[in-house]
């Protein structure tokens, strides 16, 4: 049985080439594959404690504490901590802890740092065989990242550049003789450090303070590698399979300084993730997690849809290799959305509550090459949708994007809405949408690496009108969920777009009831109303197209069509206007 950390033996003892002694834990099979994890600044090994246990059962995992830190010696002059004494450092380990064969490395922070110089060396690429970075870049790939963001000053890069020297300050400030120590011994700095550590979400309520020595003796790590690597960056490569563990809320390490670097690591995986700076220690089942699939796969094993996904290679699509169901996506625009992601290289789960429709749209998107799972469902039925929830779980994974389309149409004055009309559509409408956000956001977040919810609202959702009061009631209730669940989810890496289309050419005008009215006057409006859209002439393709374009940018509520923009703006500036207006009887004739 693997020995978890605090049941592991006391440390052994390595000596390094100038003198110092190294303090090494080993845990788990010392046969199985090897992953050495190292620690950054201002912590020792045990930010690896959680990481440790959820990987020693399977790996022979090691940690020691670096130079400066924890129960190593700590040498006082500035050169004995360059990038060149810690990765000889970093050498000796793995020597003494797996001579024979390569080992997984696995870095946070100045851990990182001098991993990224260890692997894109070329005398010592064989010792390993994969690299999972968190928090910590390539200082060489920093200086040339940056002198890249000048050369090319474009808005977005020059943004990018000054919130990473905003992020990077303290490294100034650590440059300074004597003040860094005396803030640290004041305990300000620590105190400091502790509360951004629980302004993660996933971080323990009170989070250890960081040691004193550690602190200390960890500033000539600054003070003796920055300079060089800043002001003559060097070309450092490296072929090794590298996957970057980058969290979305990490206050000194932006995720573009992290992630950009594919012209220096051609086989690189990306992974955005929720959560700040000190991942390994909020977050040790995710981190653990991801490590393992790249292990797995390095070693022998199959290639997991996330590290797909999470490829970087030239000419990708933005949701290749991504997990997408869509409800109501037999027809209309939910139909038309199916086949736009899957022609992105999306898998698409097709449901829909006629599964003949459903079927049809996955060999449609079959017949391209693409992959997709059909899948009768009706959302209104909470327990069938829990059935295809663990249905999507079981055979396919959790899904990466999820679009709750199905709806119906109705119209009617209030009066002439019976109770079975409102119960129908605030089912369906509103309902299905609840189901599908609660059961797939459930999976988004136990899974740990965000995901995309689209919920399909309407324009009508911000347009009073007085022929349609259960539909916009029902849109508007979704339009408001989905902004509460941005604000939510947002800790968790959920993103969730209110998509409101406005007159869109589908076949909702065949199937919308209008109350009140005789068969033959209901198929009358149904007619016009259906001659009105096509003289309107907004495809679904059109609208599928703008539901990607607003799900990459991440918008939070997306008007499709001229109209559901132009009655956005005025439902915000001229409300009244809008309520004068819907006084009219705009019911088709």
């Amino acid at each position: 049985m693997a020995r978890t950390p605090r049941e592991a033996d006391s440390a052994r003892w390595l000596d390094t080439a100038d003198g110092l002694r190294l303090a090494v834990w080993e845990h788990g099979d010392p046969s199985a594959p090897t992953v050495l994890a190292v620690h950054g600044y201002p912590d020792d090994h045990g930010v690896w404690d959680g990481v440790v246990t959820a990987l020693a059962a399977k790996y022979h995992v090691v940690t020691y504490d670096v130079r400066g830190a924890g129960e190593s010696d700590q040498p006082q002059p500035v050169e004995a901590y360059r990038l060149d004494r810690l990765t000889d450092d970093l050498g000796r380990v793995i020597d003494a802890v797996s001579p024979h064969r390569p080992v997984h490395l696995l870095a946070h922070d100045w851990g990182s740092v001098q991993a990224w110089h260890a692997v894109t060396e070329p005398r010592s690429t064989e010792r390993f065989a994969s690299f999972t970075s968190i928090s910590g870049p390539c200082l060489d790939h920093v200086g040339r990242w940056m002198r890249a963001k000048l050369r090319r000053p474009t808005p977005r890069a020059l943004r990018e550049l000054i919130t990473q020297l905003i992020c990077s300050g303290y490294i100034g400030f650590f440059q300074l003789p004597v003040l860094p120590e005396l803030v640290w011994r004041t305990g300000l700095l620590p105190k400091l450090i502790t509360r951004l550590e629980r302004f993660d979400p996933h971080s323990a309520a009170n989070p250890a303070r960081p040691a004193l020595s550690d602190g200390l003796h960890g500033l000539q790590l600054y003070r003796a590698n920055m300079g060089a690597r800043m002001t003559k960056p060097g070309e450092r490569r490296t072929d090794l399979p590298v996957q970057v563990l980058a969290p979305n809320g990490d206050p000194f390490v932006s995720a573009p300084l992290q992630t950009e670097i594919a012209p220096w690591v051609p086989n690189l995986r990306v992974r955005s993730l929720p959560g700040g700076h000190w991942l390994p220690r909020a977050r040790p089942e995710l981190v653990a997690r991801c490590t393992s699939e790249l292990i797995e796969h390095v070693e022998g094993g199959p290639e997991s849809r996330a590290l797909r996904r999470s490829r970087v290679r030239p000419g990708r699509h933005f949701f290749q290799d991504h997990l997408v169901v869509i409800t109501g996506a037999g027809s209309g625009i939910g139909q038309a959305t199916a086949l736009a992601f899957a022609a992105q290289g999306a898998h698409v789960v097709a449901a829909d509550i006629d599964g003949s429709a459903a079927e049809r749209t996955a060999e449609q998107i079959a017949r391209t090459g693409a992959g997709a799972t059909p899948y009768r469902v009706d959302v209104a039925d909470q327990a069938g949708m829990a059935r295809f929830a663990e249905h999507v779980h079981a055979e396919l994974g959790t899904p990466d994007v999820v679009v709750n389309n199905a709806g119906i149409g109705i119209a009617g004055s209030f009066v002439d809405t019976a109770v079975a009309d409102w119960e129908r559509a605030i089912d369906i409408n509103l309902w299905g949408v609840i189901h599908g956000c609660r059961l797939f956001a459930a999976q988004m977040i136990e899974r740990g690496e965000g995901g995309r919810i689209v919920n399909v609202a309407s324009a009508a959702a911000y347009l009073p009108s007085r022929v349609l009061p259960a539909y916009s009631t029902t849109k508007a209730a979704v339009l408001a969920l989905s902004e509460c669940l941005r604000i939510e989810l947002a800790a968790e890496g959920i993103r969730v777009t209110a998509v409101c289309p406005g007159l869109v050419n589908t076949g909702i005008t065949t199937s919308t009831r209008f109350v009140g009215v005789t068969d033959a006057e209901q198929d009358r409006r149904r007619g016009a109303a259906e001659r009105l859209y096509q003289r309107r002439n907004f495809t679904p393709q059109r609208a599928a197209a703008e539901i990607l374009r607003a799900v990459r940018r991440d918008v939070a509520v997306a008007p499709i069509t001229a109209e559901a923009r132009v009655g956005l703006v005025l439902s915000r500036l001229t409300p009244g206007l809008l309520r004068a207006a819907a006084r009219a009887d705009l019911t088709p004739r």
